[in-house]
């Protein structure tokens, strides 16, 4: 693979600000807020496949965010597999959330708005697909959106260990080779995909997934009220506390963390929005449920690196932010 970045070429204090631009050349145009530090450690080497790109990138801890006013129509439309080879990298898009680590591997929809981050330094494969490629391989004529892959075992390491050979190999090979088995590399990601997740009954999972949607939705239409308990969620969906923290740990968070998660990402849409200029930072804090304006700014910081107010400003907040990569802009 060809190294196209790589920070340890750079002097310690340009090493931040270089990483976060090169997220945004060489992946989408992104908010991407790394932990800053002199001696930042990012490298990504790259090796392309006939269409598909694949990239083995180490990172520190970071947030990136693709929001909708960093899609347009000159992005590319893909598909992002992501297989974790040290770390854990969490993400969220649409309604949805998982966390890739060594034994699950995520494909995400990179032409939707999604929130990606590493709570520590994560080295992992991302393979950008192209969407009409994968899409093609389904009789739907579209591909899942927010799948986990178990890369434990069946087909999921199957398709794993390929990504991994692909990449070691990548150097020996030639255009057309490489090309080939790209293309092979797709059909069997499409049969991992077409399989699942099969770390439970299907009966049980679906059941989980349905609880967990309604709990999430549920969640979302009481962040407002300063007051929202873990009792009052488990009782009015109709379900034990101890099954409602169940249903968080399967997915490697609490219910408190996604409460506090979701409520400070909702602010920092409604601080970049234009429509609520007008609204003080205080205001648009209280109406989404904190009461405090040091625990809000405090909470909001450690979340994405930002004071509330550079998201106002809209200056670094344009280049920077709220486990790990992708994002990749024409070139």
């Amino acid at each position: 693979m060809q190294t196209i970045f790589d920070s340890r070429t750079l002097p310690a204090a340009k090493r931040y600000k270089a990483w976060q631009d090169a997220i945004c050349e060489i992946y989408f145009q992104v908010d991407c807020t790394p932990e800053e530090r002199d001696d930042y450690d990012g490298l990504v080497r790259e090796a392309r496949f006939g269409p598909l790109i694949l990239t083995d990138t180490l990172s520190a801890p970071q947030v990136v965010l693709r929001q909708n006013r960093h899609i347009s129509r000159l992005d590319k439309d893909c598909y992002i597999f992501g297989l974790m080879q040290t770390g854990r990298g969490g993400l969220c898009q649409r309604d949805a959330s998982f966390t890739m680590h060594t034994g699950a591997a995520g494909l995400f929809y990179a032409s939707e708005p999604y929130d990606l981050r590493g709570k520590a330094p994560v080295r992992a494969f991302w393979m950008e697909i192209p969407q009409h490629l994968l899409a093609s391989r389904f009789s739907s004529g579209r591909a899942p959106v927010n799948t986990l892959l178990n890369v434990e075992r069946g087909l999921g390491r199957i398709a794993a260990e390929f990504c991994t050979t692909l990449a070691a190999e990548s150097a020996l090979l030639n255009d057309d080779a490489r090309a080939k088995l790209g293309d092979e590399f797709l059909d069997i990601l499409a049969a991992a995909v077409d399989a699942g997740f099969d770390r439970e009954p299907a009966g049980e999972k679906t059941v989980r997934k349905a609880r967990l949607r309604s709990v999430k939705a549920y969640i979302d239409a009481h962040l407002r009220e300063p007051d929202l308990t873990l009792e009052s969620i488990a009782r009015n969906n109709g379900i034990s506390l101890r099954y409602l923290h169940e249903l968080f740990t399967a997915m490697d968070s609490s219910v408190s963390d996604w409460i506090w998660l979701r409520r400070l990402q909702q602010c920092h849409a409604l601080l970049s929005h234009p429509a609520h200029a007008a609204r003080s930072i205080t205001e648009i804090a209280f109406s989404m449920g904190f009461n405090s304006s040091s625990h809000f700014s405090n909470r909001f910081r450690e979340e994405f690196g930002l004071r509330p107010s550079d998201v106002r400003l809209g200056g670094s907040a344009s280049r920077a932010r709220p486990e790990a990569a992708p994002g990749r802009a024409e070139h």
